[in-house]
C-alpha cells in the first residue's frame, strides 16, 4: 500500500503531468512544422519526415527496456533523468542551425521522452493505493491528451508570430521547472556506476541489440524507396534483414534468462492479438497525420495556424466522444465497439482517397472527424480487452508492451506515408501547388493502402468477435 501523503500526491501528479504534457505537445506540434522546417534547413520535404522519424524510432526501440531499467533500479531516477535529457534536446533542436544538428536534437529529445513515458505508470503505482490510483492515471492521460490536441494549434499559433524553433524552445524553461520540482519531490536513491552495473547484470542485452539494429535496418529502407527505386535491392536487403532481426530478437528474448518481455504475455493470443490491432490503427492514423500538413500548407496554401485548427479536430473528436465510449465499453460487448470504430476508421480513409485539389473544406473537415471518431470508438475499448487478459501481476509490462506498439504503429505510418508519398513523386524537393493532379494521384494512392491496411485490421475483429461466439468444447 502506498503511504505518500497528499500533498506530495498533488506534486507528484503535477511532475508527471508536466512532462507527459510537453512529450505530447513536442509529438504533435513537430508535424505541422515540417513544411516551414523544410524551407528554413533548405531540405527537401522528404528529408524532413525525418525530424519526426528519428523521434519515434528512439522511443520505438527504447521505451520497453527504460521501463525494465525503472524496474531493475528506480523509476524515479529513469524518469528524472529522462526530464533533464528531454529538456537538453529541445534545446538542441530549437537552435538547431542545419538538418543534422535538428536531428540530434530529436534523437536525444526522443531518449528522455522514452525514460519520462516508460516510468510514468510505475510511479503512479507505487504512490497511490488502489481507491485513487485509477484518478491519478486518468489526470496523467488528461494532460497527454491536452498536449496532443492543443499541439497543432499551438504550434501553429506560435508560427503565425514567431519563429518554429520556439515550438521546441518553450520546452526548456518548463523542463527546467519541472527538473527542480521533480528531484524535491521525487525520491532519488544515490546510484553509483557500480550499483547501476550490479542492478543490470543479467540483462537480455544481446535481444536488445539485436532489436535496435533491426528496427533501424527496417525503418532505413523506407528513406530508400522515397528517394526512388534507382537503388531498390539496397533498400529490399534493408528490409528483409531488418524484419529478420527484428523477429529474432523477440524469438532470442523469449528463450533468454531474463527476457525484457515475459513469455507468458509472448503467448498470450489475446494479448497479441489486441497490441497488433493497435499497431495498426496507429498506423493508419500516423499517415493522416504526417501527409495533411504538406496537404494543407505546401499544397493548399493554407497558414500553419488554419491547417492546425483543422487538424485538431481529430484529437479534440477523440477527447469529446471519449468518455462515452468509456460507459459504452463497460456496458456493451468491447468486441462489437472495435468493430464499429474500425468500419468508421475505413470510411474515413475513403474520405481522404477522394480529398479535392481545391481547399473546400465542406470536404475536407468530415474525414478528418470520422478518423477521430472511429480512433475514439476503437482505443478504449481495445485498451480494455488488452488489459482484461493479462494476470494482475503482468499489468506493468502489459502497459509499457502497449505503449510500445502504440508508438511503432505510429512510426511504420510516418515512415510508410512519407516513403509511398515521395517515392511516386522523384525529384521534388517540396510540394508546392504546381505539382497539380500529380500530389493528388499520389497522395490518394497512399490512402487507398491505408484504406486496405484499416479493413485488415477490421476483419481480424470481426474474426475475434466469431470465434469468441463460438462455443467452447471441452
Amino acid at each position: 500500500m502506498a503511504t505518500t501523503g497528499k500533498n506530495k500526491q498533488y506534486q507528484i501528479i503535477g511532475v508527471l503531468g508536466l512532462y507527459s504534457l510537453l512529450t505530447a505537445l513536442a509529438g504533435s506540434s513537430t508535424n505541422l512544422a515540417l513544411p516551414r522546417i523544410a524551407i528554413d534547413l533548405h531540405v527537401a520535404s522528404s528529408t524532413a519526415t525525418w525530424i519526426v522519424q528519428v523521434a519515434l524510432i528512439t522511443t520505438t526501440i527504447l521505451l520497453v527496456m527504460f521501463g525494465h531499467l525503472g524496474d531493475l533500479m528506480s523509476k524515479n531516477l529513469v524518469f528524472t533523468a529522462g526530464g533533464i535529457l528531454f529538456t537538453i534536446g529541445s534545446l538542441i533542436t530549437g537552435i538547431a542551425f542545419d538538418i543534422v544538428t535538428m536531428l540530434l536534437g530529436r534523437f536525444v529529445q526522443a531518449i528522455g521522452a522514452a525514460m519520462v513515458m516508460a516510468n510514468s505508470m510505475g510511479i503512479v503505482t507505487e504512490n497511490f493505493d488502489d481507491h485513487n490510483r485509477a484518478e491519478a492515471l486518468a489526470a496523467i492521460a488528461l494532460f497527454i491528451s491536452v498536449g496532443s490536441i492543443s499541439g497543432p494549434a499551438l504550434g501553429g499559433l506560435i508560427m503565425s508570430f514567431a519563429s518554429w524553433r520556439w515550438i521546441f524552445l518553450l520546452n526548456v524553461p518548463l523542463g527546467i521547472i519541472g527538473s527542480i520540482i521533480g528531484y524535491r519531490v521525487l525520491t532519488l536513491p544515490k546510484w553509483r556506476w557500480r550499483d547501476v552495473r550490479t542492478a543490470t547484470a543479467g540483462a537480455n542485452w544481446t535481444g536488445q541489440n539485436l532489436f535496435t539494429v533491426g528496427i533501424i535496418l527496417f525503418f532505413l529502407s523506407g528513406s530508400i524507396f522515397q528517394n526512388g527505386l534507382n537503388r531498390w535491392p539496397l533498400g529490399l536487403a534493408l528490409l528483409v534483414v531488418g524484419t529478420a532481426l527484428t523477429a529474432w530478437a523477440f524469438i532470442q528474448d523469449d528463450r533468454a534468462k531474463k527476457p525484457w518481455l515475459a513469455p507468458s504475455l509472448a503467448r498470450n493470443h489475446d494479448f497479441i492479438i489486441s497490441v497488433v490491432l493497435l499497431g495498426l490503427t496507429m498506423l493508419v492514423n500516423a499517415v493522416s497525420n504526417i501527409l495533411l500538413p504538406f496537404y494543407l500548407q505546401s499544397f493548399g496554401g493554407m497558414s500553419p495556424l488554419g491547417s492546425g485548427l483543422i487538424m485538431v479536430l481529430q484529437d479534440g473528436t477523440m477527447l469529446l466522444i471519449t468518455p462515452l465510449v468509456g460507459w459504452l465499453a463497460d456496458h456493451w460487448d468491447r468486441t462489437k465497439l472495435t468493430m464499429v470504430g474500425l468500419m468508421v476508421l475505413v470510411v474515413s480513409q475513403i474520405g481522404y482517397i477522394i480529398f479535392p485539389s481545391t481547399m473546400d473544406l465542406w470536404r475536407i473537415i468530415p474525414p478528418i472527424v470520422l478518423n477521430g471518431i472511429g480512433m475514439g470508438l476503437f482505443l478504449t475499448p481495445n485498451n480494455a480487452i488488452t488489459m482484461g487478459v493479462v494476470a494482475p501481476a503482468l499489468t506493468g509490462v502489459a502497459g509499457s508492451f502497449n505503449s510500445f506498439s502504440r508508438t511503432l504503429g505510429m512510426t511504420m505510418g510516418i515512415s510508410l506515408g512519407s516513403a509511398l508519398l515521395f517515392l511516386q513523386l522523384p525529384g521534388i524537393r517540396q510540394i508546392t501547388p504546381a505539382l497539380s493532379s500529380r500530389f493528388m494521384h499520389a497522395f490518394a494512392v497512399v490512402f487507398a493502402i491505408a484504406t486496405a491496411i484499416s479493413l485488415i485490421a477490421l476483419i481480424v475483429v470481426i474474426w475475434r468477435a466469431w470465434h469468441s461466439a463460438k462455443p467452447k468444447t471441452t
